[in-house]
């Protein structure tokens, strides 16, 4: 047997949440989300033995990559609310912030606080310049938030399995300075 490997994963807090690695007990409600119509925005929805394997995922993003996706959760409590991030998997056309929550969490402006979290990490931490967010064209909340965030459509990237997704092109952090 080999040595273990340790992942790396910051925790960020907004006023309101907590974005942590996820741990094995957010997987009820991962499992829930992945599992039901909610999940359609992101190509579900998924058997339970995929949102397994969605969840491990996330985890082995920030291995190979350095970054990813963190599960956001109440501040207060550490209920499992969704999961927000940055991410860049194979066949994607640029790295992402990337948000889905779970129902309990709908319509509190939640995402967004996360995803400005997630963004502000990407250009202080990470030194990036440019992000986007990927949106199937459908998906009219998701839409609406990167709007709300100040991003802009910017193309079409023909994706294999899950269609043509609307790229949004969030503000560079020197447009958000001014």
């Amino acid at each position: 047997m080999t040595g273990a490997i340790t992942i790396s994963v910051p925790t960020l807090t907004t006023e309101r949440l907590t974005l942590r690695a996820p741990i094995a007990s957010d997987l009820v409600a991962y499992t829930a989300f992945c599992t039901s119509p909610r999940s359609i925005g992101v190509g579900g929805p998924y058997s339970e033995t995929d949102a397994f394997s969605r969840l491990c995922s996330l985890v082995g993003h920030w291995q190979i990559r350095g970054y990813g996706r963190w599960m956001l959760a109440d501040r207060r409590t550490d209920e499992p609310l969704g999961v927000v991030g940055l991410m860049f998997p194979v066949g994607w056309p640029e790295p992402e912030i990337a948000w889905s929550l779970f129902e309990t969490a709908e319509g509190r402006g939640l995402a967004k606080e996360a995803a400005i979290a997630a963004r502000r990490y990407a250009y202080d931490t990470l030194g990036w310049n440019t992000v986007i967010s990927c949106v199937m064209p459908d998906n009219t909340r998701s839409t609406a938030l990167a709007k709300r965030m100040g991003a802009t459509f910017d193309y079409i990237h023909p994706h294999p399995s899950f269609g043509d997704l609307h790229v949004w092109r969030h503000p560079s952090p020197k447009e958000l300075a001014t």
